[in-house]
């Protein structure tokens, strides 16, 4: 069987991942990934705004990326941008100037459009089964929730309230303080009110977490445990009550104790903070005895569009 070689770029408002990878008609092998905290939100993504040091940053790894996939001899690349650019008032400029200095052309992602593609990916990880699960994926900028099986997705919705935002609206303290905690579900219970709704009225009964901070959480499970992740892998579970242990050892401590958990990575240490205590208050409205965490999300879902493509051609 022919194979054929493609980029996905991920221009997500904290990080950045390339993906090159290698299609064979049914499925895929990964040439290359690389991730990098780009931060494109950072001092500007609760003024909608893309900083002129954030642009700088975002340029700067593009250009390396385009130098990869280039060396790859990789012909057709798939940018995709999200949540930051979305809503910057200059975000179409961001997204013009990229293809005329770069020659690279970004789509940006509506949140509808974002949250089918995570589900498209969790779906490629074999993540899920039967069961009517939640999903969910917490970005920088917004927070996809999609509720739903192997089969369907049966209601999607993205929420403006990613981890930059929520780090630069709440924690103020290192480690941050029970009132800012409060503030932050406060917060929660009023934007997430369409998903508390869903959740009654589809009464999921597990919940899995794509990629991200769910990998920084899982990484620091396994750690716990002295285990390795086995590489190949892209489901894992983390039971609720180690999660649980998690939450609170995070929660108590500052970003340079943080940094030392074993299993923490440099790029998920500001975030993790608050990200872990949006899946605190989730857990509220749905009971389950593990976390599944798919190590495939957005990159993987576009991936799952080629891959169809590649069937029906």
């Amino acid at each position: 069987m022919s194979t054929r070689k493609a980029a996905v770029i991920d221009m997500g408002t904290n990080t950045f991942h390339l993906l090159l990878v290698e299609l064979n008609g049914v499925s895929f092998n990964t040439i290359y990934k690389e991730k990098i905290p780009v931060k494109l939100g950072k001092g500007g993504i609760n003024q909608n705004h893309i900083a002129d040091d954030a642009k700088k940053r975002a340029f700067h790894t593009l250009r390396h990326f385009k130098n990869l996939i280039e060396g790859e001899n990789i012909p057709q690349t798939f940018a995709f941008a999200t949540s930051a650019v979305r809503n910057a008032e200059n975000g179409q400029d961001f997204v013009q100037e990229v293809k005329e200095t770069l020659g690279i052309e970004i789509r940006v992602l509506s949140g509808e459009e974002e949250a089918q593609m995570i589900y498209d990916g969790i779906r490629l990880s074999g993540s899920l089964n039967g069961r009517t699960e939640l999903m969910m994926d917490i970005g920088g900028g917004s927070v996809e929730f999609i509720i739903g099986n192997s089969q369907q997705s049966i209601w999607k919705q993205s929420f403006e309230i990613g981890g930059q935002r929520l780090l630069e609206l709440f924690h103020y303290h290192d480690p941050i303080l029970p009132e800012e905690i409060d503030r932050l579900e406060a917060y929660l219970e009023e934007k997430l009110q369409p998903l508390i709704e869903a959740i009654k009225t589809y009464q999921p009964v597990g919940l899995v977490g794509a990629s991200g901070t769910f990998d920084t959480l899982t990484d620091i499970y396994f750690e716990s445990m002295l285990q390795c992740k086995l590489t190949g892998r892209h489901v894992f579970e983390l039971p609720i009550e180690e999660y649980e242990a998690i939450h609170r050892l995070i929660l108590s401590k500052n970003k340079e104790e943080r940094l030392q958990i074993p299993g923490m990575i440099p790029m998920r240490v500001d975030m993790i903070v608050v990200a872990s205590s949006l899946i605190e208050f989730i857990l509220r409205y749905i009971e389950v005895d593990f976390i599944t965490c798919s190590h495939y999300a957005l990159k993987e879902g576009a991936i799952s569009s080629l891959l169809i493509q590649e069937q029906t051609a």
